[in-house]
C-alpha cells in the first residue's frame, strides 16, 4: 500500500517536532464528540487512508500523525446534534511523551511540508492472525489507547502493537462498506467500533465508526 503524505516539521528552541498529515485532504471524514463516546463518519477513500496513517503511527514512533478534519462538511442524514463538536485527529506513540497543551502551538507553526510516499503492507496484512485477544484481558496489558482532548483535536496514544492490530477496523469499512449498504436499503448502516469489551482502551472512549456514501454538498 502506498500512502502519499506531507512531512512538517516545527521547532522550539532545542525541541523539534514531525508531523505527517495526508497528502490529500479527508474531505470524506467526520469525527464527532457525543461526551460519552465518539462517532467517525467514513467514505472508502478516507476509510482506507485512515487505515494507512494508522499503520503509519505504528511504525512511526517520534512523530505526530495530524488528521485535520474537523472542518468538513457532515455526511447527509448526520448532522451534529446540539452538544456535539468535530474533531481534528493526532496519533502518536506513548514514547513520545507529547504534552497536548502543546499541539495549538505547534500546529500553528507547521507550514507545506515535503510530499513523500511510504510503502506499507496491503490492508489485507492487518495481522488479525497473530492477535492474541485473551491477552488483551490481562491486568498486565500495556498495549491500550489513551486519549486527550485538546484545542479542538482527540489524540489516540498507543502503542505500536495496537496501533499495528486496530487498523483492521478501518480497512473493514473500505472494503465492505461499499457492498453492503446499497444492499441493505431498508437498514443501510454498516460499521464497526473500538468497544469497551475489546481489550484497546485504556483511559479512552468508544468510537463508533460507521461507512458513509453520501455527504452533504
Amino acid at each position: 500500500m502506498k500512502l502519499p503524505v506531507t512531512i512538517h516539521q516545527a521547532r522550539f528552541g532545542a525541541a523539534e517536532f514531525k508531523v505527517i498529515r495526508p497528502a490529500r485532504p479527508l474531505s470524506r471524514a467526520v469525527l464527532l464528540d457525543h461526551d460519552r463516546h465518539l462517532d467517525a463518519y467514513l467514505d472508502q477513500d478516507a476509510a482506507r487512508r485512515i487505515g494507512g496513517l494508522w499503520k503509519l503511527a505504528a511504525s512511526s514512533p517520534r512523530s505526530l500523525i495530524h488528521l485535520p478534519m474537523r472542518g468538513n462538511r457532515a455526511p447527509s442524514g448526520a448532522l451534529p446534534e446540539d452538544g456535539t463538536r468535530q474533531l481534528d485527529l493526532v496519533l502518536l506513540h506513548h514514547s513520545l511523551q507529547f504534552a497536548p497543551a502543546r499541539w495549538k502551538e505547534v500546529r500553528g507553526r507547521l507550514g507545506v511540508g515535503r510530499p513523500r510516499t511510504v510503502t506499507l503492507p496491503g490492508p489485507k496484512d492487518t495481522g488479525e492472525a497473530v492477535i492474541d485477544y485473551e491477552a488483551r484481558r490481562y491486568r498486565e496489558n500495556r498495549d491500550l489507547f489513551h486519549q486527550h482532548l485538546h484545542a479542538e483535536t482527540l489524540f489516540m496514544t498507543g502503542s505500536a502493537k495496537v496501533f499495528r492490530e486496530t487498523a483492521r477496523h478501518f480497512f473493514d469499512i473500505a472494503r465492505n462498506g461499499p457492498g453492503y449498504v446499497p444492499g441493505h436499503p431498508n437498514y443501510p448502516h454498516y460499521c464497526t467500533e473500538f468497544h469497551s469489551n475489546e481489550g484497546v482502551l485504556g483511559d479512552a472512549r468508544e468510537i463508533h465508526i460507521e461507512y458513509r456514501d453520501r455527504w452533504d454538498a
